[in-house]
C-alpha cells in the first residue's frame, strides 16, 4: 500500500524550500562583497623596508604599519579595503572600486614625513608635534591653495621660530639623509625637493602654522590628506601591482557566471537522464546546495572572486559527485535483486565511507591551499572547503532525506527504471 503522506511531505518540504530559495536568493546575491578581481580596482605588494638605518622590521612595524595604510585608505573612501601581512617583511593592500588609482597609489606609499629644519637642515619640529586631523586646505588673499597645520604646542613653536628669528624655516616632506637646502635652493623651483622657505621675522608664538607652496587645489588636499592619516613607520617598496579595469571586471563576472550556469545546466541533464528519478532528487539538493553556499559565504563576511566562483563550481562536481556515488551503490544493489527500500538502505550505508574519503582528502588539500596561499588562493581555499562541507549536508543527508520518502512510500517498488536499472541487467546477475 503506497503511504501518501511521505509523498505530500516531499513536495511540503521541496515547496518550503524553492519559497525560501525564490524570495530571498536576490538579496542575498546583492549583499555579497565582489572582489577587485570582479569589480575592478588594484593591488599591490609592498616589500618593507626600515625607514631608519638600525630600524628592525618586526612584527610590531608591521602592524603599525598596517594601521597606518588603513587609515590613509579612509582619506580615500575606499569601503572594505583588504590589507594584509605576508611573510616576515610584505605587506598585501588590495582595494576595490578605486577609480583614481594613480592618486591612490602616491598617498599608500608616500612616507609623509612632514619635518620642519633651520637652513643648516637641523631637525626642529616634525609630524609628531603635529595635531592629529589638524591639517587643511586655506587659500591666499590671491586665492592660492596653501595647508594649514595645526601644532600641539604654541611655546615649541615661538622657541622654534626664536632660534630661527631674521632667517628662514624650512618645510621638508620625507627629507633624507644627504638632502641640503643650500644645495637645493640653487635648483628650479619645481625641482626643489623642500615644499617651503618662509623667512622668519618675528617670534610666533601660535599653534596655527600655513605651509606656503605654488600648490594646485588637488595638490594641497593631497598634501593635508597624507598629514591627517599619519605618516608611515617603515619604507615601502612596490614589488608588485595588479590593476582591473571596472568594465573589465563587470566583463569577467558576466563570462565566469555564464560559463558557471552552462557547466551546472549540463551536469543537471547528465544527472536526470543517466539517473532518472534520483537525477531529480540529486537536481533539487544540489540547487539549494548552491544557494546555501552563497549565504553561509556572506554570512562569513567574505569576498566573492573569480577563484572563489571556480572554486563554488568546482563544489557543484563534488556535491553531484557524492550523490553519484550513492546512486551507483543504489543501483548495483537493485541489480543483486533486492527490494528497492533494501537497496536504498544498503547503497546509502556503503557509500558513506567512499564520501567522507573523498570530502577529507580535498579539506586538506584546501587547507594546504589556504595556509601557504596568497589572497586569491586562500579565496579559492575557503569556498572549497565551505563547498564540501555544505555538499555533505546536501548531497548526503538531503537527497537520502528527500529519496528516502519517495522509498519508504513504497511507490517505487518494483520500479527498477526509475533508478536507471533495467530489468534485464537484474535477470543476467
Amino acid at each position: 500500500m503506497v503511504k501518501k503522506g511521505r509523498i505530500v511531505a516531499f513536495f511540503l518540504i521541496v515547496a518550503l524550500l524553492a519559497g525560501l530559495v525564490v524570495s530571498t536568493v536576490m538579496d542575498v546575491a546583492k549583499e555579497i562583497k565582489l572582489g577587485l578581481d570582479l569589480q575592478g580596482g588594484f593591488e599591490v605588494l609592498y616589500e618593507v623596508h626600515p625607514a631608519h638605518e638600525g630600524d628592525v622590521i618586526d612584527d610590531d612595524v608591521l602592524k603599525s604599519t598596517v594601521t597606518a595604510l588603513n587609515q590613509r585608505i579612509n582619506v580615500i573612501g575606499v569601503s572594505e579595503p583588504n590589507v594584509s601581512i605576508e611573510g616576515d617583511s610584505r605587506i598585501r593592500v588590495q582595494l576595490a572600486g578605486v577609480e583614481d588609482q594613480q592618486t591612490a597609489r602616491e598617498l599608500l606609499s608616500t612616507e609623509a614625513q612632514l619635518s620642519f629644519r633651520d637652513v643648516n637642515d637641523n631637525l626642529m619640529l616634525d609630524g609628531a608635534d603635529l595635531r592629529q586631523g589638524g591639517a587643511s586646505v586655506t587659500f591666499s588673499e590671491a586665492n592660492q591653495p596653501w595647508v594649514g597645520v595645526t601644532l600641539n604646542s604654541a611655546s615649541q613653536f615661538a622657541e622654534v621660530t626664536r632660534q630661527v628669528l631674521n632667517s628662514q624655516l624650512v618645510i621638508w616632506m620625507d627629507y633624507e639623509e644627504g638632502d641640503s637646502f643650500m644645495e637645493e635652493r640653487l635648483k628650479p623651483e619645481s625641482e626643489q625637493k623642500f615644499i617651503s622657505a618662509p623667512s622668519v621675522d618675528q617670534v610666533l608664538n601660535t599653534t596655527n602654522v600655513v605651509i606656503r607652496g605654488t600648490f594646485t587645489l588637488e595638490e594641497a588636499q593631497f598634501l593635508a590628506d597624507v598629514l591627517n592619516a599619519g605618516s608611515l613607520p617603515v619604507k615601502l617598496e612596490e614589488v608588485y601591482s595588479n590593476s582591473v579595469g571596472a568594465a573589465l571586471g563587470e566583463k569577467a563576472m558576466e563570462m565566469t557566471i555564464y560559463a558557471g550556469f552552462i557547466g551546472v545546466a549540463l551536469i543537471f541533464l547528465y544527472m536526470l537522464i543517466y539517473y532518472r528519478f534520483m537525477g531529480i532528487i540529486a537536481v533539487i539538493t544540489l540547487s539549494f546546495y548552491i544557494y546555501l553556499v552563497l549565504v553561509i559565504f556572506n554570512w562569513m563576511n567574505a569576498v566573492l572572486t573569480l577563484p572563489g566562483i571556480a572554486a563554488l563550481i568546482l563544489g557543484v562536481g563534488m556535491a553531484v559527485d557524492a550523490n553519484i556515488i550513492t546512486y551507483e551503490r543504489i543501483k548495483d544493489e537493485l541489480r543483486t535483486g533486492k527490494t528497492t527500500m533494501s537497496a536504498f538502505k544498503a547503497g546509502s550505508r556503503r557509500s558513506l565511507s567512499t564520501i567522507l574519503d573523498a570530502n577529507i582528502t580535498t579539506i586538506l588539500a584546501a587547507a594546504v591551499l589556504f595556509y601557504f596561499g596568497t589572497m586569491a588562493v586562500q579565496g579559492f581555499a575557503v569556498m572549497l572547503i565551505v563547498s564540501i562541507l555544505t555538499s555533505f549536508i546536501t548531497a548526503v543527508y538531503g537527497s537520502r532525506l528527500l529519496l528516502g520518502l519517495w522509498v519508504n512510500s513504497r511507490i517505487l517498488n518494483k520500479k527498477p527504471r526509475m533508478f536507471g536499472v533495467k530489468e534485464s541487467e537484474i535477470n543476467e546477475l
